[in-house]
């Protein structure tokens, strides 16, 4: 494994924790969500991938956007719903999903792919071969075997 690799996968590692530790903190507060406005108030589709990109950051990191948003300088699929986690947790949405299908239906096929048991890669391998049609992929590393 090279150094960068393992670089990006130590801090995706710290940014869940961080991540788990955000919602479950939440969590002792009631039922509020940490999903911004815009996404709460949008399809129940959308609301799905945000709350997914909270929850398993790690399984859209490795998986690519077909619509065009490395122009943007996004990487991966979580980049079009999370733009930044602070050191502390805190959460920078990307308000991007929110009005991109492409975006959306990526997600919700990572969601139903991992619940098959599908692993990492062969998951890659669907949304490569699904959403290539639509547009240039996002400069995404791809899952270890």
């Amino acid at each position: 494994m090279s150094i960068r690799s393992r670089n990006i996968r130590v801090r995706w590692l710290l940014l869940g924790a961080m991540l788990l530790m955000t919602v479950v903190l939440a969590g002792c507060g009631g039922s509020e969500s940490i999903l911004p406005d815009y996404v709460q108030s949008s399809p129940q589709t959308v609301q799905e991938a945000y709350q997914f990109a909270v929850d398993h950051p790690d399984m859209l990191t490795h998986q690519p956007c077909y619509c065009g948003c490395g122009s943007m300088g996004h990487t991966n699929n979580l980049d079009c719903f999370i733009s930044d986690i602070s050191e502390i947790g805190e959460i920078a949405f990307d308000g991007h999903a929110s009005g991109c299908g492409i975006c959306v239906d990526i997600a919700q096929d990572v969601m139903r792919l991992s619940k098959e048991g599908k692993s990492q890669l062969e998951i890659r391998q669907y949304i490569d071969t699904t959403y290539r049609p639509f547009g240039p992929s996002t400069d995404t590393l791809m899952p270890e075997a």
